[in-house]
């Protein structure tokens, strides 16, 4: 495994994480039980950007590590 490809996987594992985290939050504002509670975190476009990030990165990642 070279220096870009441990790269790519380390920032996928953390682009992934963060869109968990980011999906946690949007189904907690979802759910919330106080409508007029409104939070100020985007996060849907958080999700949305940090998982496209978790695919691409990861699956680069993958196939340099596979060899190809």
């Amino acid at each position: 495994m070279n220096d870009s490809t441990s790269w790519m996987m380390t920032a996928g594992g953390i682009a992934a994480l963060l869109a968990l985290l980011a999906w946690i939050g949007d189904r907690r504002r979802m759910r919330r039980r106080d409508m007029d509670r409104v939070g100020f975190m985007p996060w849907t476009p958080i999700f949305f950007w940090s998982l496209l990030a978790a695919v691409l990165l990861l699956g680069l990642g993958g196939r340099a590590l596979l060899g190809g």
